[in-house]
């Protein structure tokens, strides 16, 4: 298991602006889009290409395209899906699948509700988006559940992450093809496992309170 944060000035700022408590819902769900799409772009430095011909204007030259299928990217629901856009944008030739997990918050277990996903991933490379890394039950749990669909190599895109939801993920995975990459590593979570200083429940902010 690799583990990238992302160090950019841009992301730095966008990811203030998201901690910030009074930031609205729709300019939360902007900034969060952008910042996938900057965390996307260092996910992706080792998609799978291959020379392509093609024809420009003036002669014939080699190009560089994405190895067929195309990667897989695999929001979870249901925080995951303000990331979609940020990371469609970058690659918008890539097949999307959905994977419903919540956490039980009583036993902090990931428990999996829905999914519309492939019956054979043999050899493909997913991209996982969850923008909240912080126990690691949940993300764990997708990881696994993607392997078994015989997955070849798995990239998470976190916005942040807790150290203690990166050791649970370490413990189980460190000899798994996986990436995660953060736009930070926090402080710690707190007494009901959120991320401190964290940025609140990200569903609630990108989508407002379900009663």
């Amino acid at each position: 298991m690799r583990v990238l944060v992302v160090d950019h000035p841009l992301v730095a700022h966008k990811l203030t602006v998201l901690r910030d408590k009074d930031t609205p819902s729709p300019v939360f769900r902007l900034l969060t889009e952008e910042l996938v799409t900057l965390l996307a772009y260092e996910a992706t430095r080792n998609v799978r290409v291959e020379p392509v011909n093609i024809e420009t204007p003036v002669t014939s030259t080699i190009g560089t395209g994405l190895v067929k299928p195309t990667p897989l990217v695999v929001p979870i629901l249901r925080a995951g899906l303000g990331m979609l856009e940020g990371m469609t944008r970058l690659v918008p030739t890539a097949e999307v699948g959905f994977l419903g997990m919540a956490r039980n918050e009583e036993t902090l277990e990931a428990i999996t509700y829905a999914e519309r996903l492939p019956d054979d991933l043999t050899g493909r490379q997913v991209f996982v988006l969850d923008p909240m890394l912080a126990t690691g039950g949940t993300l764990r749990e997708a990881i696994k559940f993607l392997f078994n669909r015989g997955a070849a190599e798995i990239v998470c895109i976190c916005l942040l992450g807790a150290p203690e939801g990166l050791s649970v993920l370490e413990e189980e995975l460190a000899d798994a093809n996986v990436t995660i990459v953060l736009a930070s590593i926090d402080e710690r979570l707190d007494e009901k496992a959120y991320i401190v200083p964290g940025l609140g429940d990200a569903g609630d902010r990108l989508y407002g309170v379900v009663h």
